[in-house]
């Protein structure tokens, strides 16, 4: 438990998280770009951070911006269709897994909503959403979403997805002194990755409300 904590005050340290690209390099964030698109258990990484730092790294020159967007464009490519398989293989049992330390099942619940109202662009639009990024691939798997479909969603969302967080972060990483506002603009991006989730929730909350009152 402490162990797993300490791993993830390291992700959301900026000097850590930094150190981790720097030194892990290419493979550590690959690594890490398909463990939350691709892994149940993936859903507190910090995908949106993770991508704009090794922009500004790579806009520093210390990493080189074609290789990054290309490695982990696959990379999240992949995730997603692991997802996408293990919600085909397990079927809509997954919806009635027990809570537990890695797991929540709303937050499945939330991507499923999000499924029905958004449809095969929830693929695209999840890639910007953190929570709803991990398990949208799987309520599309759940589905039986045509698989051609599930690809070219996939395609282009985790292209776009990959390619536009690491050209904030090159942009960024061109203005002399950024260093001294990493923590800052990880704390900007993380805050602005949630506004999107938060305000979808509200809504959800508003019409659930609306409907009871109805119903009384």
């Amino acid at each position: 438990m402490e162990t797993l904590k300490e791993w993830i005050s390291y992700l959301y340290d900026a000097q850590k998280l930094k150190d981790l690209i720097i030194y892990g390099s290419y493979p550590a964030l690959m690594a890490i770009v398909f463990a939350e698109t691709g892994l149940l258990v993936g859903f507190f990484l910090p995908g949106d951070s993770l991508l704009v730092t090794a922009g500004i790294l790579a806009g520093q020159k210390l990493l080189n911006a074609p290789l990054l967007m290309i490695l982990l464009s696959i990379a999240a490519i992949i995730g997603d269709t692991v997802g996408y398989s293990i919600g085909y293989r397990t079927g809509p049992v997954i919806f009635t897994r027990p809570k537990s330390l890695l797991f929540d099942p709303e937050h499945i619940n939330r991507a499923h909503r999000f499924y029905e109202k958004y449809g095969g662009k929830t693929i695209i639009l999840a890639r910007f959403l953190p929570l709803i990024r991990t398990f949208a691939p799987v309520v599309a798997g759940v589905g039986k979403m045509n698989y051609p479909k599930f690809l070219s969603y996939n395609i282009f969302g985790g292209i776009g997805w990959v390619v536009s967080m690491i050209s904030v972060g090159y942009f960024l990483g061109s203005i002399p002194g950024v260093d001294k506002y990493l923590h800052l603009i990880i704390i900007l991006v993380i805050v602005i990755s949630f506004i999107p989730g938060v305000t979808e929730y509200i809504r959800e909350k508003k019409k659930s409300g609306v409907k009871n009152e109805k119903n009384s």
